[in-house]
């Protein structure tokens, strides 16, 4: 196996990377059937987010919010996996606390 076949990554290193007053998000990762980023957005911050291509994966490091998929709502927090198919509207909003995600992106179905 090469030493390009794997990689590892520190939450807490990439956690630091997004720190701040503003909603971030930095990729970390690119590969040719996915790619990753940590996001974070600060409590009472609006996500801006447009649907996106692929499907996607969040995985809630910390904080709290709501989550709108299409009309649907829910809460979300710390520990939850939530997916979301490509092309779906969706976007976090009433953030009650800092929200850090681990944003994993894949292709869908319809795409491959």
């Amino acid at each position: 196996m090469s030493a390009s076949a794997w990689k590892a990554f520190d939450l807490n290193e990439l956690k630091k990377k997004v720190v701040g007053t503003e909603p971030r998000i930095v990729e970390f990762l690119r590969g040719e059937s996915l790619s990753c980023a940590i996001y974070r957005l600060p409590a009472g911050s609006k996500d801006m987010q447009a649907p996106h291509l692929e499907d996607e994966i969040y995985v809630v490091l910390d904080g709290r919010a709501r989550l709108r998929i299409d009309e649907q709502e829910r809460d979300v927090g710390a520990g939850m996996v939530l997916f979301v198919g490509a092309t779906t509207e969706h976007s976090f909003f009433d953030i009650e606390e800092d929200l850090t995600l681990l944003a994993i992106f894949g292709p869908s179905d319809a795409l491959v």
